[in-house]
């Protein structure tokens, strides 16, 4: 008989990322913002989600500092959505997603956004290893320790 196993999940970053833009809604809205799409309707039209849904995502999107919103009419008033600069940072993130979606997700040309680089390069993302240059993908690359939750002193 097999000895059933307790959850343990790993203590990462990346789910830490997940729990504030791992849904879809944040996403798009941060995609949106990224292309200049700055007010509430435009990102609705844009996105095709909820009114309801995106004002709560935005809302969300504030409290955890990637979105700050600031007012461009007095009455009736109204806003306008911007990336602060940990919401910029999300940039090379989203790119890479847009890249594999151009590569594996998508099996239609219509609508692919391009981006060129000023040297006149389509962007495509890479990985590189800060000190030698080298692209990093996961055949190459490893950590220096694995950290589990039940390694951690409780609190």
């Amino acid at each position: 008989m097999r000895t059933p196993r307790v959850p343990d999940p790993r203590v990462c970053s990346i789910d830490a990322a997940l729990k504030i833009i791992g849904e879809k809604w944040s996403l798009l809205i941060i995609r949106e913002i990224t292309f200049g799409q700055h007010r509430f309707d435009d990102i609705v039209f844009n996105t095709g989600g909820s009114r309801d849904i995106l004002a709560a995502r935005l809302r969300s999107l504030q409290e955890t500092g990637l979105v700050r919103r600031e007012p461009y009419e007095a009455k009736p008033e109204r806003f306008e959505y911007h990336l602060t600069e940990a919401g910029e940072q999300l940039f090379t993130v989203m790119q890479s997603i847009r890249d594999w979606g151009d590569r594996y997700a998508r099996t239609d040309p219509e609508n692919i956004v391009s981006f060129y680089h000023d040297c006149g390069a389509r962007l495509r993302p890479e990985l590189i290893c800060q000190d030698c240059g080298g692209p990093i993908d996961a055949s190459n690359l490893h950590g220096d320790r694995e950290v589990h939750r039940s390694d951690l002193p409780a609190s």
